[in-house]
């Protein structure tokens, strides 16, 4: 059977599938999911097939370039994700 394989993966990757369970209890579900990512990635995929075709690889960079610049300049772009009074209070160095 399968699942002999499939539990023998699970059973080796438990330790590093929980490790966000390290930081504060705070932080736990904005860590153990990646919205923010996935927020930049849909925005991409929208104006990408707003564009349709790119001529070559470097103008779909571009695209992909201004609109991250658009972003980190924007107020979702300099907001933190993550509280750092929880990191200070837990002990862990914050820079």
């Amino acid at each position: 059977m399968k699942l002999k394989e499939a539990a023998k993966k699970v059973e080796d990757g438990i330790e590093e599938t929980l490790t966000y369970m390290e930081f504060p209890s705070q932080h736990w579900l904005k860590i153990r999911t990646n919205n923010v990512i996935e927020r930049m990635n849909r925005e991409i995929r929208r104006l990408t097939r707003v564009v349709g075709a790119f001529p070559d690889g470097k103008s779909a960079l571009m695209l992909v370039c201004a609109r991250l610049r658009y972003i980190s300049g924007k107020d979702w772009g300099c907001k933190r994700y993550l509280c750092m009074k929880y990191l200070e209070e837990s002990g862990c160095h914050v820079a």
